[in-house]
């Protein structure tokens, strides 16, 4: 008690009274898997266990490079041997390629956000995303409530806080204004991030902003990081070169009370003034999760259904939102369910695929696959197909849940709903492959590898066909049209501007994407032996890639973005119809629901229904 006094005490006077000098390592982007990263770490790990002064090492983000099992054992394996303690934090590379659906993260590191206090010092660490989804960083829903409940509970509203997260508090994460807007009803001192790989010193909004360099040597002989010392009323940051010298100060934080109620800096807030453009478009409901949602919400016309990444399959009635039942799993859901009947199948990274009954959410069957299942399932009359991340792809009796076939040389893991056409299955990978199996034996009719990086396959991408031709886009910012019969190269284009986000026309004359970088939907002719442009919108959509795919709903071309907007453009005119933003976050689907209702989720975890006229 006498201890709390002392300290409100020396908060009130301006904390000039500052508790005791110590020092930390800031490490941060060691992205274990690349050349020489555990090299780098390794060394960065010794120079740190020499020097008994370090209080605590603080990690990141970026700690792997592809997120996969083996990275992140290595990378703790590593970390493990400092003597001091240590806090890690996920980065973009840990949970967007993350064959686990980020759990394994959390079961590896024990957590993916952290709280504690040094010295008086509340220091609040939480992941940033943006997960499984290629986006702009979003700290996760979950984890915003998680920094709603530190900051609640803190000793006193004058105890500082010093935030860690990977990304910069800037339009490089979708929410950082809720984010700022929390830390400033803190006493907030600095925030301490990686992800740019360069020692950088910000300011957002008046918080101080602190970028460490990259442990990886790039070019050079060695790697390296940041040692922090906090000395009476200032946060003092100098480069460490392992083994080799610690470089003169570069940065210097004054650290105090502070106070934003006459903010001179204030970015703009995200804009929602495009509704008053286009009031023909409105919610009828709306509501938000406690947790992202990182699939999309399919429909039978009278209920919905969707997945959380709190690991709960959804329902609700699609005509009010009201939920009808919510059934748990033992791990975050990416996968988009299925409706097959009075079924709903839907996968989750718990290592099972689940079969629940449609109206009650009882479970019909499970069944267990060898690792995490971040893929949506696809049906087609009595099977089930489904990819995993234990290189297998499966086909299940739809009705028993028994498998009826594997097929088990896939590369990597398959995240995305396959296409069944033809008589045939087909998904890409993240093994820089896409397959086509027979859809009755699994046996593998023909496959492409083209990608010489594992980070360009066309693996996100939910595969779409008419004309006997299949069409995808990749993270290499080509358009591709394959033969479905034999996986023949038709044409292969980067004339447009485009990444993992596809859809089709329901008479099938039409393939859509939308530009990367120049914000415009473009239609083909899907008959045509060339990448034949049928119209082209001006839709102002701006830098884009959400891999979402592009829907229809009657004359309307739905557009998801990654800004939160649903932009509808009419197929007669090639204009657009109306726009609505829900959120700042990316838009995962639009689902059709009647002639003027839609339905969309959000990865921050609104669920909504949108009525047009």
């Amino acid at each position: 008690m006498k201890k709390l006094s002392l300290f409100l005490w020396s908060c009130l006077i301006g904390w000039s009274v500052a508790a005791q000098s110590f020092r930390f390592a800031h490490v941060t982007d060691t992205h274990i898997g690349g050349a020489t990263a555990a090299e780098d770490l390794t060394r960065t790990v010794n120079d740190i266990n020499a020097q008994p002064d370090i209080a605590f090492v603080l990690f990141t983000g970026d700690i792997t490079e592809f997120g996969s099992g083996e990275e992140l054992l290595e990378a703790r394996r590593l970390i493990a041997q400092l003597n001091k303690p240590y806090y890690v934090l996920p980065g973009n590379h840990d949970s967007k390629w993350s064959e686990s659906g980020c759990n394994s993260f959390v079961r590896i590191f024990g957590a993916e956000s952290f709280a504690f206090e040094k010295e008086g010092i509340l220091f609040i660490g939480t992941a940033s995303g943006p997960n499984m989804r290629m986006a702009p960083g979003l700290v996760p829903r979950e984890q915003i409530v998680f920094l709603d409940s530190v900051l609640k509970h803190r000793q006193a509203p004058q105890q500082p806080v010093i935030f860690v997260n990977h990304y910069p508090l800037d339009e490089s994460l979708s929410n950082w204004y809720e984010v700022i807007d929390r830390l400033k009803s803190a006493n907030i001192q600095v925030t301490l991030l990686g992800h740019g790989h360069a020692n950088r010193l910000f300011n957002f909004e008046g918080i101080p902003g602190i970028m460490g360099r990259s442990n990886l040597r790039a070019k050079n002989e060695t790697g390296g990081y940041n040692l922090a010392t906090v000395a009476g009323d200032t946060l003092f940051y100098a480069e460490r070169i392992p083994g080799v010298e610690t470089r003169p100060v570069w940065c210097k934080v004054p650290l105090g009370v502070k106070n934003f109620e006459n903010d001179t800096i204030r970015w703009p807030r995200p804009d929602y003034g495009v509704n008053k453009t286009y009031p023909q478009a409105k919610p009828v409901w709306a509501f938000q999760e406690k947790s992202d949602v990182g699939t999309a919400i399919v429909t039978n016309g009278k209920t919905a259904f969707y997945g959380t990444a709190s690991g709960e399959i959804v329902a609700i009635s699609a005509q009010t939102g009201q939920p009808s039942w919510r059934f748990q799993t033992g791990g975050k859901i990416f996968s988009t369910p299925a409706i097959a009947g009075n079924r709903v199948i839907c996968a989750s990274t718990d290592h099972h695929l689940y079969c629940l009954n449609l109206k009650n959410g009882s479970l019909v069957w499970k069944f267990a696959t060898t690792k995490p299942v971040v893929a949506s399932p696809a049906v087609s009359g009595k099977m089930v197909f489904c990819g995993a991340s234990d290189g297998i792809f499966r086909a299940l009796d739809l009705h028993s849940g028994k498998l009826i076939w594997q097929f088990d040389s896939v590369k990597n893991f398959v995240e995305t709903r396959p296409l069944v056409y033809d008589d045939g299955v087909c998904f890409g990978s993240w093994g820089n492959t896409f397959y086509a199996l027979d859809q009755k034996t699994g046996q593998l009719r023909w496959k492409r590898e083209k990608y010489a990086n594992r980070m360009l396959s066309p693996a996100a991408v939910w595969p779409v066909a008419a004309n006997g031709k299949i069409f995808i886009v990749a993270p290499d910012r080509r358009m591709t049209a394959l033969d479905a019969k034999t996986g023949r190269e038709i044409w292969d284009s980067g004339q447009y501007s485009c990444r993992e986000s596809i859809g089709i026309s329901a008479d099938g004359k039409l393939v859509y994407i939308k530009n990367m970088n120049e914000g415009q939907v473009d239609a083909f002719y899907t008959h045509s032996g060339r990448q034949e442009l049928a119209w082209e919108c001006k839709a102002d959509l701006g830098y884009e890639i959400a891999p979402s795919p592009i829907t229809e709903n009657g004359n309307l071309v739905l557009v998801p973005t990654t800004a939160g907007t649903v932009v509808a453009i009419d197929r007669n005119n090639a204009q657009v119809a109306w726009k609505h933003k829900i959120s700042n976050a990316l838009v995962n689907y639009i689902a059709p629901l009647s002639p003027n209702r839609i339905l969309v989720t959000t990865l921050d975890g609104w669920v909504v229904c949108i009525e047009y006229s």
